[in-house]
């Protein structure tokens, strides 16, 4: 099992930048792929990236494409989401979730408690 812990929300302006971490515990993290999702109010959670365990390959939606970077360390057991070019369509909160195979999906094992992203206009 893995406890996942997101840190790195805020207010932003539009076009700005903000840099999302997710510190994991466990000493098996690097077995885990793990993703970034989102959910708007009102709206139902969205995939937004994923890396798997080695951080060789990473997934993105088509929505942050060109965007968003994920990467991860896992020395540090921390997976990261860099967040540039941001849009007001992109708050939310974010979440991030972990589980042994990588999907483009919302079907994680392990969840975070989330952070909250505002971008104003």
């Amino acid at each position: 099992q893995v406890q996942l812990v997101e840190s790195g929300g805020g207010l932003v302006q539009a076009g700005g930048s903000l840099r999302l971490s997710c510190v994991a515990s466990g000493r098996t993290f690097s077995s885990y792929a793990v993703c970034w999702v989102r959910q708007a109010p009102g709206k139902e959670r969205e995939f937004v990236a994923a890396i798997n365990w080695s951080g060789e390959y990473t997934y993105y939606a088509d929505s942050v494409k060109g965007r968003f970077t994920i990467s991860r360390h896992n020395g540090k057991n921390t997976v990261y989401l860099q967040m540039s070019s941001l849009k007001p369509e992109d708050t939310a909160v974010y979440y991030c979730a972990a589980d042994y195979n990588v999907a483009t999906s919302t079907r994680y094992a392990y969840w975070g408690q989330g952070t909250q992203v505002t971008v104003s206009s």
